[in-house]
């Protein structure tokens, strides 16, 4: 693929929560860090064109 000058990337991080399937309680979180490429466009906006280099990163447990 070929980026343009005007396209961006961005990086950031999200967590998702992992339950216990017995009881139902929050255990832990699975937090990836991603890079989003935004496209910017000839009509000036601003749209996701793709999202790469998905990785999960380590987590520790929640402390009661």
């Amino acid at each position: 693929m070929i980026y343009k000058e005007s396209d961006l990337s961005f990086f950031t991080r999200f967590a998702l929560p992992v339950y216990n399937s017995n009881t139902g309680e929050l255990e832990r979180f699975n937090i990836f860090r991603i890079e989003m490429l935004i496209r910017h466009a000839a009509d000036g906006n601003l749209y996701l064109y793709d999202i790469v280099n998905i990785k999960k990163e380590t987590s520790t447990p929640l402390e009661q």
